[in-house]
């Protein structure tokens, strides 16, 4: 943090705020010759307001200095907020000025050509006048932070999805009515303005939402707190959906430039890869040599609610130095090679979980992950440095600074700063290893221990030679806690420790450690290789068909390539983010297990079938089992190196301590805690739900329920009021007919604002069951068909089932799901004889900015995973706050939701965690027998009813006993029958709308408990040890 002043300088109203002079020149309000020169800005800007059609001003703008102005207080005729939120305003928060900012924006730091002031270029004014008034709050809030020299918490994270940041800016700053008059005046309107934003592509799924969320409320709360993560130049892809079904494209959100970033040029560090490890002659390790690049920080300012606050998050970007372009090279012809390096570091930063199938996919992964950590932690040493002033104090690092790793990816902080502590400052392991743990904690935010990330060894060896010395030793530190807690007298109780515990996996034992474990030698096992091909997939498989790369949100490709023998992958189960299995993203290979000796022997002639011992007196050549991989079990190294471990939901939190790191829970219970999460009230009702917002205010009294969610609750005593009743259903018909012009626009098709709006958005995997929901709705279409008109209007509530979510590239399964939803909406749809009473729309492309739009419009939202597989889920929440009843599984967060919305008021069907082992074994021992419902519906599926396309693998899927990709490993056949009676359930309730309103109004009133304020204040208080600081 080689800087930390935030100017935008020479652009924007601050770098001339400081100057009076040179204000006297930025006049709008001068005659036909005023200005510099009598014809210069003035006559320029005259002109312009002619074009804009702008009714002249008396008063004049000028670029003021801050101190020597008073500032005026308005009222916003939106929300009213603070007087003393103004002080730190760079102009007067009057429309007049705030036009007169925008219209300078507009002239003075042009990005489009002058002759028109269309809505891309008002956009873009519009957020450069609001990013004035945000700088100003970022200097003093990080003035403030360095002079009190405060311990400071930093979230890492490699994905932030912000989603659009104009209507939350302004929000948080009480401007949003300044704003809409003042771009009134300039002829445009400020939803129009805002819809020109794109939504920036630096997340996908929960995770990122979630860290955008906690970014708000460490803001609004006042905690002193940075974010770092990349900047992703292609985000992750941009959906679009065809009658083939979902093809990617990059993201071109930075095309056209990002108006609320500011590239720091002078805050860049060396970031290393390759190289080798040398030892000088005092000891000292030096890593030497490999490729060096440049990560560069680019800023984005994060404003609280209410709050002069705002901090920041830091993006960083890759590049090469301009020495590394071969101008011989490329004078030669050579045009590719020289420009290599070049390409080579800004790649890291191109894509969004990129695919990992190949070994050039697993290294840029892994090179993403590393740039993050080394760039961060550079930085976040650089501050603690330079405010300890000229005596640094290593053993106060951890009194100063936080380092939250947000899931496995920012797993490499731990030996980095270990690296950089031993290696660069000088101290020793204990003094370097004690900091480590006292600084760093880890989020879990996965379920299945098979779902954990792992990388291979030789990988990170080669490309991050010194790193893997220190987690061997880290590793072997582990070891010796180990072997001192269980002793040596039960060997075999001490082997299956250190098999279940050590961070390297498949790796032998230290020399120090080699004779714990001696036993006699036993003959190698083998088997026959047609027996293996038959064992295929014979562990508990899933996940997608084809062994193709699935996309927890991330999406990561197949496992690592290491091993050459038959594997079995196993799919993952979090809420939040797909783990990066060791280059694959969602799963892990497992080898082979040989249960039986057996000898394999191979015929004389090569040409028959292997045969066992003593048949046809043919040759015994043995085929030995070929060795695992050695792999860096990422998460186990997160928790011994850090000094908290937390998960994401009570239930999950649970399964972490109980099931996935059991063993680490019993030597470091104090470790273990959990966070459920949060979303940010701020953005998901404030904003995005304005009417409701509103009747919310009115009947609790008092706008205060956006800052303390508490007050909520006051709704359960006016839930049976009609009034509040009639207010409630307007407000979501209102968003209805929101939702469907949006519908209409996006896809094409019409839909009645009269039916019940039932939503699924999210990250589309196996586990979240979408293929349940679609079946659910063949299910319903099938028997639509086979009634009478009156029949069905009896029967049926009429219902839009709206899908939306990206199913990663290489990740066919769920690509296939999407295929399918496509094509029952295709046929749907154009059913005469169906009409409104049901539709099927997949929305392309789901992002932030479209979750804003129909989660004020849902009624119905489907929260259905395999129950245990789902860490937490964010958007139930966001979905609770916004009135909309939820169906779904005990699983995640669910859990806790149903406990604080009553459980008359959540639809609940399908088996529960506990029960999920039990049913997998009935199911592999072909105990299980499906509903006559649930065969009908899939042989509908293949009739081809919905079109020529063969979905035999999709049902296939949901087939069979055992084998990978097959054997309904996510229990969509076992919870079918469950999940068809509970929407029944559903459709006697909606019937019934009085009774569905206070349904409704009880689920926003129990929502209180999920804001991300209160998650974050648990951070604080439990983790981090931070306590906020309120700006003078």
């Amino acid at each position: 943090m080689a800087t930390w002043r935030f100017s935008t300088t020479p652009i924007g109203v601050e770098a001339v705020s400081s100057c009076n002079a040179l204000a006297r020149f930025i006049d709008f309000s001068r005659g036909r010759n005023g200005g510099v020169g009598g014809g210069g800005s003035g006559n320029k800007a005259k002109q312009l307001m002619r074009k804009w059609q702008v009714r002249p001003m008396r008063r004049s703008f000028s670029v003021r200095n801050v101190s020597s102005e008073p500032q005026q207080k308005v009222k916003d005729p939106v929300t009213e907020q603070e007087e003393s939120l103004s002080t730190l305003i760079p102009f007067p928060l009057d429309a007049p000025s705030i036009a007169s900012s925008i219209k300078y924006h507009a002239e003075f730091t042009p990005l489009f050509s002058p002759e028109k002031f269309d809505l891309p270029k008002a956009f873009f004014a519009t957020a450069q006048s609001i990013r004035d008034a945000l700088i100003i709050n970022w200097n003093a809030t990080y003035d403030y932070y360095e002079r009190l020299n405060v311990k400071q918490a930093y979230y890492l994270s490699m994905e932030f999805l912000q989603g659009r940041a104009l209507l939350n800016a302004i929000g948080n700053l009480g401007l949003t009515g300044a704003y809409a008059e003042a771009l009134s005046k300039l002829g445009h309107n400020l939803e129009n303005i805002a819809f020109q934003e794109h939504d920036a592509a630096l997340g996908n799924g929960g995770l990122g939402r979630l860290a955008s969320c906690f970014l708000d409320s460490l803001a609004t709360l006042n905690y002193p707190a940075w974010g770092y993560g990349l900047r992703y130049k292609y985000g992750l892809f941009k959906q679009r959906i065809t009658k083939d079904g979902q093809e990617e494209v990059a993201e071109d959100w930075l095309e056209m430039s990002n108006p609320w970033e500011i590239v720091r040029n002078d805050v860049t560090y060396p970031v290393k890869f390759y190289g080798k490890v040398v030892t000088d002659s005092d000891g000292k390790k030096h890593w030497i040599g490999g490729e060096d690049i440049k990560a560069v920080a680019y800023d984005v300012p994060i404003p609280g609610y209410k709050t002069k606050t705002t901090i920041n998050l830091r993006l960083w970007s890759t590049k090469a130095p301009s020495e590394d372009f071969d101008l011989s090279a490329f004078n030669s012809g050579e045009h590719i090679q020289a420009a290599e390096a070049l390409y080579n570091a800004e790649k890291i930063c191109y894509v969004l979980y990129p695919g990992d199938e190949s070994l050039e996919g697993k290294i840029l992964r892994l090179k993403q992950q590393y740039t993050l950590c080394s760039a961060s932690l550079q930085d976040i040493i650089a501050c603690f440095e330079r405010r300890s002033g000229t005596k640094v104090n290593w053993e106060e690092f951890p009194e100063k600074v936080a380092v939250q790793m947000n899931d496995t990816h920012p797993t490499l902080c731990i030996p980095e700063l270990m690296r950089t502590l031993i290696d660069v400052k000088g101290l020793r392991w204990k003094e370097a290893w004690n900091i480590t743990q006292r600084t760093v904690a880890y989020t879990n935010h996965t379920v299945l221990p098979e779902a954990l990330e792992k990388w291979s060894l030789e990988l990170i060896e080669k490309l991050l030679p010194r790193h893997v010395e220190i987690i061997e030793m880290i590793d072997e530190e582990l070891i010796c806690i180990i072997v001192s807690e269980y002793g040596t007298a039960d060997s075999d109780l001490l082997e299956k420790k250190l098999k279940q515990m050590r961070i390297l996996e498949n790796v032998e034992l230290p020399a120090a450690f080699s004779d714990l474990l001696v036993k006699p030698k036993e003959s190698p096992v083998v088997v026959l290789s047609d027996e293996l091909e038959k064992s295929e997939g014979g562990g508990e498989g899933g996940g997608e068909g084809g062994g193709e790369g699935e996309g927890e949100g991330e999406g990561e490709g197949e496992g690592e390539g290491e091993g050459e023998g038959e594997e079995v992958v196993v799919e993952p189960a979090d809420g939040e983010n797909e783990p990066v299995k060791e280059g694959t993203h969602g799963k892990e290979k497992i080898p082979k297990l040989v249960s039986e000796e057996e000898v394999v022997v191979e015929p004389a002639d090569g040409e028959n079938e292997p045969v066992k011992e003593g048949t046809h007196g043919k040759k015994k050549i043995p085929k030995p089992v070929p060795e695992p991989p050695k792999m860096v079990r990422m998460a186990n190294l997160c928790v011994v190196g850090g000094h908290a471990v937390n998960g994401v939901a009570a239930i999950h939190s649970e399964i972490v301590k109980d099931e996935v790191f059991n063993d680490f829970f019993k030597l470091w219970p104090e470790k273990f805690q959990n966070k459920t999460n949060g979303v940010t009230p701020r953005r998901w009702i404030r904003f995005c739900n304005p009417d409701l917002s509103k009747i919310i205010t009115n009947w609790t009294g008092t706008e205060d329920w956006v800052l303390n969610t508490e007050k909520l609750a006051e709704l359960r005593k006016f839930a049976d009021n009609e009034d509040l009743q009639a207010q409630w259903r307007a407000a979501k018909r209102s968003n209805k007919l929101k939702a469907v012009s949006f519908l209409k626009e996006k896809t094409g098709y019409l839909v009645s604002p009269d039916a019940m709006f039932d939503i699924q958005v999210k990250r589309i995997h196996e586990y979240k069951r979408q293929l349940l929901n679609i079946l659910g709705i063949v299910y319903r279409y099938k028997m639509m068909k086979e009634m009478s008109a009156s029949e069905r209007k009896e029967k049926f509530v009429p219902r839009v089932c709206i899908f939306g979510g990206k199913a990663f590239s290489t990740y066919v399964q769920a690509k296939r799901i999407v295929k399918f939803i496509i094509d029952v909406g295709a046929t749907v749809n154009h059913d005469p004889d169906i009409g409104d009473l049901l539709k099927v729309v997949f929305v392309p492309d789901y992002n932030v900015s479209v979750a804003e739009l129909l989660i004020p419009a849902s009624e119905l939202s489907q929260h259905i995973s395999t129950a245990g597989m789902e860490a937490s889920g964010t958007s139930n929440m966001k979905f609770a706050m916004n009135g909309c009843i939820l169906i779904g599984t005990l699983d995640g967060a669910n859990v806790e939701i149903r406990e604080e919305v009553g459980e008359d008021n959540f639809f609940l069907f399908g088996a529960e965690a506990h029960e999920i082992a039990g049913l997998r074994k009935e199911r592999a021992e072909g105990k299980f027998v499906p509903d006559p419902s649930f065969e009908e519906v899939k042989e509908f599926a293949r009739s081809g009813v919905f079109g020529p396309y063969n979905y035999d693998e999709l049902m296939g899927s949901l087939e069979g006993d055992e084998g990978f990709g097959r054997a309904d490993y996510f229990l969509v056949g076992k919870d079918f029958l469950s999940y068809i009676e509970c929407q029944e359930k559903v459709d006697e309730a909606y019937r019934d709308q009085q009774r569905w309103t206070r349904m409704s109004i009880l689920n926003t009133a129990g929502s209180y408990k999920f804001s991300s304020d209160r998650t974050i204040h648990e951070y604080a208080q439990e983790i981090w040890n931070i306590k906020p600081v309120e700006l003078p």
